[in-house]
């Protein structure tokens, strides 16, 4: 059988808390539930009753800029065990200062909640290539750099 090569692989994202950035992994396990570890964690928002209970980016922007870390001795590919927030404080997951700061900053009451097989739009797979991402930043009137593929 012969394989015809029509890319490489340049770099892989997970988002293994929803509408927080990603990060960046070395290799990645794909299974049934998209990547290992991918949007396992989200904020509930307490304060509901029904709908939709996530907190997500769409109703709270500043998500975007908590960051999932790892403290020096998780395994890779575990799930983060600290969130940096936007100030640059590190905080435990699922500690009560994380969900403090998020309701300071957002205005509702917040709780970590972790779900084994994801429940957050888990199973899909994007495969981008750059150059896809340029031509949509040139009809968008953009122009894509470096930077911009770390978020």
């Amino acid at each position: 059988m012969q394989y015809i090569e029509v890319g490489h692989v340049e770099s892989i994202f997970r988002y293994p808390v929803k509408s927080m950035r990603g990060e960046e992994l070395e290799v990645a396990e794909l299974g049934w539930h998209g990547l290992d570890g991918d949007r396992r964690l989200a904020f509930r928002l307490t304060d509901k009753s029904g709908g939709f209970p996530w907190l997500t980016a769409k109703k709270f922007p500043d998500l975007l800029l908590f960051a999932p870390e790892r403290r020096d001795g998780a395994v890779e590919g575990k799930l983060p065990t600290h969130i940096r927030t936007p100030s640059g404080e590190k905080m435990p997951v699922f500690g009560e200062d994380l969900a403090a700061e998020v309701e300071r900053l957002h205005g509702a009451p917040v709780q970590m909640m972790r779900l084994n097989h994801g429940a957050f739009d888990e199973a899909n797979i994007s495969v981008i290539s750059f150059d896809t991402v340029r031509e949509i930043g040139r009809l968008a009137g953009q122009s894509p750099d470096d930077s911009a593929r770390t978020l």
